[in-house]
């Protein structure tokens, strides 16, 4: 199968692979109690950004945009800016009953926008090679969300000194940072939001 792949699929899955390898860096962190583990989650987000223009701008200069490429790039992105950041969220201490109930949303906005992206992407490239415009806010854009937990991290405001505190609301907790995690899921599905690709 590797046969198959384009020097953009190997950009794409340099991607995944930052999307893991932050996964795990996330879950060493609970293990072992260390913030530096925090921040090098954190700083494989950028990166992985970085594979995620590169393939699609080598694909295009190539010319070797296909299917298999699209597909393998929202899956990639999945992983990268939906699981990542919430696991990474979840290792910072979003640990509440009401966290963890955004952060499924918030994955599952970022699995639902992806998969309406290569439905409609076609329709949206109006016969061109490339989508004019973004329904509602592009996945990569929890990069933001990463950069304020790697910001927490640093300034030590994770776990019980959370950032913005935590709320009992009925038989749960809720930390508000979390509501951010919302926010973004929330922009990532509408329908209504137009943003111009360029």
């Amino acid at each position: 199968m590797l046969r198959s792949f384009q020097l953009a699929d190997f950009l794409t899955l340099g991607n995944a692979a930052c999307g893991i390898g932050a996964v795990l860096l996330a879950l060493n962190s609970i293990a072992t109690a260390s913030p530096l583990q925090l921040l090098y989650a954190a700083a494989l987000a950028p990166a992985a950004l970085v594979f995620d223009v590169l393939d699609g701008r080598v694909a295009r200069w190539r010319q070797t945009s296909s299917a298999l490429g699209r597909e393998l790039d929202s899956l990639a992105d999945v992983i990268s800016f939906g699981v990542a950041p919430a696991a990474l969220g979840f290792a910072c201490g979003l640990r509440g009953g009401w966290d963890a109930v955004i952060l499924v949303y918030f994955v599952c906005c970022g699995v639902s926008r992806l998969a309406r992206y290569n439905v409609t992407a076609e329709t949206l490239s109006e016969g061109s090679d490339k989508v004019a415009y973004f329904e509602g806010t592009p996945i990569p854009t929890s990069v933001l969300l990463t950069a304020v937990l790697a910001a927490a991290t640093w300034q030590g405001r994770i776990g019980e000194q959370m950032l913005g505190g935590s709320w009992a609301l009925g038989p749960w907790q809720l930390h508000p940072l979390t509501l951010l995690f919302a926010l973004s899921g929330t922009l990532m599905i509408s329908k209504t939001l137009r943003i111009p690709k360029f």
